[in-house]
């Protein structure tokens, strides 16, 4: 009997020792130090170089902070996609974000409405001449693979693509001439080594508000189409300053629509789009006597001008041997007018000029007379 009341006391005695200690959980598998793989890859091609960005990590796979860093590999392949690192072009150190302290206090400091920026990367990739003619009309893809401490990653970043096509090197001896029709764009002529089937090119001209720093496409001309190398450029608002400039346009005809890249920019010119230039002059003056019976006058039409920026009309009078003097104290809006201000017996000689919203004349037009009988 004391033996079972023994035994039976350390049992108690072991659940309570086993309770006091907690209860043993699942344990967890160790870290595998893998970067979570880039999946914000970007790609823009400008003339020879393809200039990449990215998100650099700064977890691992399982949710970690990923501290074993290793380098990022720039992968590239050119005509299909990567499956495994391809070429590979470059490998860079990885940037970090700092110590978790200073992670933890950006975030602190950053608005509870905005997420702290990832540290960001770059990397721009040269492009050789033997590699664009290497397969012009296929497209260059490119991925990151960033590799911790121990040589291992956890795969590719999402993959990003940019044609292959060669382009031209940027035209040269740009020059712009301010005209009443518009600005007079004109360069040297760039041509292409070889033809290459499927590939064509254009002069891009672009304007730039010098005011805003916006930019806009003037214009395109097919390299084939113009050996002169030339563009009128009609979309400027007159009295503001712009900057052109032009480059070179590949573009590879795709079963989806044609894809495109650019070169490389010429040296820019500046035009200040000043309108110092009158409207033509109007046309196809008539004056008409009022006839008998009524209060001597005259009436003037003329064909109105189609300049847009038309403000009116001045109606000038003369008789023989003077010189002609403005009769009008307003403009006049529409191509009509009524000489009240006649003598009987006198011959009038009438001229019209029009003028535009900022204040220029044009030259005068053909005179019409007419007698008061």
């Amino acid at each position: 009997m004391r033996f079972s009341k023994l035994k039976l006391g350390l049992g108690v005695a072991a659940l309570a020792l086993l309770a006091s200690c907690g209860t043993p959980g699942i344990p967890e598998p160790p870290s595998l130090e893998l970067a979570r793989p880039v999946r914000d890859l970007r790609a823009v091609r400008k003339g020879n170089e393809v200039h990449l960005a990215w998100s650099v990590p700064e977890e691992t796979t399982d949710h970690q902070t990923f501290r074993h860093v290793g380098p990022t590999r720039i992968c590239r392949n050119i005509g299909s996609l990567l499956h495994g690192c391809g070429t590979l072009v470059a490998e860079l150190p990885t940037p970090t974000a700092g110590s978790k302290q200073q992670r933890v206090l950006a975030r602190r400091r950053a608005p509870k409405s905005q997420k702290a920026t990832p540290p960001q990367a770059a990397y721009t990739d040269q492009l050789s001449p033997s590699l664009q003619m290497q397969s012009p009309t296929s497209n260059l893809v490119y991925a990151v693979s960033v590799v911790n401490s121990y040589g291992r990653s956890a795969g590719l970043s999402n993959q990003v693509q940019v044609p292959s096509a060669p382009t031209l090197p940027a035209p040269e001896n740009l020059r712009a001439r301010l005209t009443a029709e518009g600005v007079v764009l004109s360069w040297d002529p760039v041509s292409p080594s070889r033809e290459i089937p499927g590939v064509r090119y254009a002069y891009r001209v672009y304007r730039r508000d010098v005011q805003t720093n916006k930019d806009s496409v003037a214009g395109e001309v097919q390299l084939a189409g113009d050996p002169n190398s030339t563009l009128l450029d009609t979309g400027f608002e007159w009295e503001k300053a712009y900057d052109y400039r032009v480059t070179v346009a590949t573009l590879v005809e795709q079963a989806s629509g044609p894809e495109q890249v650019e070169g490389d920019d010429s040296a820019p010119v500046q035009v200040m789009a000043r309108d110092v230039f009158p409207p033509k002059p109007p046309t196809g003056l008539q004056a008409v006597f009022s006839g008998p019976g009524q209060k001597p006058f005259i009436d003037l039409v003329w064909a109105g001008n189609g300049e847009a920026d038309l403000a009116g009309y001045n109606v000038y009078r003369h008789e023989a041997g003077g010189e002609p003097v403005k009769i009008n104290t307003e403009l006049v809006k529409t191509p009509a007018f009524r000489d009240s201000d006649v003598v009987p017996g006198r011959q009038y000689f009438y001229s019209i000029s029009a003028v535009d919203a900022r204040g220029n004349e044009s030259l005068r037009s053909e005179e019409a007379n007419e007698t008061v009988p």
